[in-house]
């Protein structure tokens, strides 16, 4: 069974800069696509940013245009950990952020969609006021 922990939310200061780890058990890390989703209050569940093996010796980044320039995903294969560095963190970047184990190989489109999620960690709260 996949297991998926999330660790290092906490409440920050606008402009601050927090780094998330998500510790993956149970499953094949090292090919598969993994991910970052966030929900904020009364609100969707939406992506954040993917990383994907493309095929060869390396991993694509994905991000969605609110965070692109100010986040960072990373994965270590020796630990098994999926990391988010958010830096420049704003006040709408309040959420519960969720790690996410893609199904398979998601083609592109699909990397946006929760629906393309097999497992889902149990989330850690990212908040950003002064």
């Amino acid at each position: 069974q996949v297991q998926l922990v999330e660790s290092g939310g906490g409440l920050v200061q606008p402009g601050d800069s927090l780094r998330l780890a998500c510790a993956v058990s149970g499953g094949t890390f090292s090919t598969t696509a993994m991910g970052w989703f966030r929900q904020g209050l009364e609100k969707e569940r939406e992506f954040v940013a993917a990383s994907r093996w493309n095929g060869g010796a390396a991993f694509n980044s994905y991000y969605s245009n609110p965070v692109k320039g100010r986040f960072t995903i990373s994965r270590d294969s020796a630990k098994n950990t999926l990391y988010l560095q958010m830096n420049s963190l704003k006040p709408e970047d309040t959420a519960l952020y969720y790690c996410a184990r893609y199904r398979g190989r998601p083609i592109l489109s699909g990397l946006w969609s929760p629906g393309s999620v097999d497992d889902w960690g149990q989330g850690t709260q990212v908040t950003v006021s002064s």
